[in-house]
């Protein structure tokens, strides 16, 4: 059985971009910061990474 899409984690530089929700949200300084969390991230929990817009970032799993 196939198992369902999730948003398993959010990273933002802008906190704005964000409302409360079931995922947790890693706020971090800069572009380097998203970058380099996102890909920390999508390694730890084997999942992929994917840019909402320049500032907010996705780990989803598949």
């Amino acid at each position: 059985m196939e198992q369902p899409t999730k948003i398993i984690a959010i990273i933002t530089t802008k906190t704005e971009n964000v409302q409360a929700g079931g995922a947790p949200v890693f706020v971090v300084k800069d572009a380097e910061g998203l970058q380099k969390t996102s890909f920390t991230l999508e390694k730890i929990l084997d999942a992929s990474a994917h840019e909402v817009d320049p500032d907010t970032m996705i780990i989803v799993a598949h």
